[in-house]
């Protein structure tokens, strides 16, 4: 596990006066905020004061980041916060940071690939798995039933999937 956890990114400018169009992948989305200085990839660290809600983010104020170009030139930044300083994770829970990257095998003990990404459309997470012997990627429930096990000191999750998925 990483000692560092993605929390944000910056989606872009917004306006002309330096203001970045900030996207929260935190629980509480309003947290980010709280979990500064935040770092970039290069270990930029950002001072982040938000300004107010907009439509899948907000408006922020990020130190050294005066002007519209420097906005502009840091669209795609991914924020990073301390784990340290994030909430504990409850019992049965899991930063999705965590998740990626561990292998995936079924109830026998075969491995069926490695989690790709996490990702939540509305209904429940899912989990997106690679693997070596599948065409393409197959996005798994992330439910008690189809994923059993979940062993981060091993770097493994044992999965139950839906007949015929796989």
């Amino acid at each position: 596990m990483s000692d560092q956890v993605c929390v944000g990114a910056i989606a872009g400018a917004y306006g002309v006066r330096g203001e970045v169009r900030l996207k929260s992948f935190c629980a509480d989305p309003q947290a980010i905020a709280d979990y500064g200085p935040l770092t970039d990839e290069n270990g930029t660290a950002y001072t982040v004061t938000l300004i107010r809600p907009i439509k899948n983010g907000f408006v922020a104020r990020l130190s050294g980041v005066a002007t519209k170009e420097d906005a502009d030139a840091r669209k795609g930044v991914q924020l990073y916060a301390p784990r340290d300083r994030l909430p504990e994770a409850g019992e049965d829970e899991y930063y999705h940071a965590d998740l990626i990257g561990l292998r995936v095998l079924d109830t026998g003990g075969t491995e069926i690939g490695t989690i790709r990404a996490v990702m939540d459309h509305g209904a429940g997470d899912l989990l997106e798995i690679q693997g070596p012997g599948l065409k393409n990627t197959v996005l798994l429930p992330f439910t008690r039933a189809c994923v059993p096990t979940v062993d981060l000191a091993g770097g493994k999750v044992v999965a139950d999937p839906p007949e015929g998925l796989f």
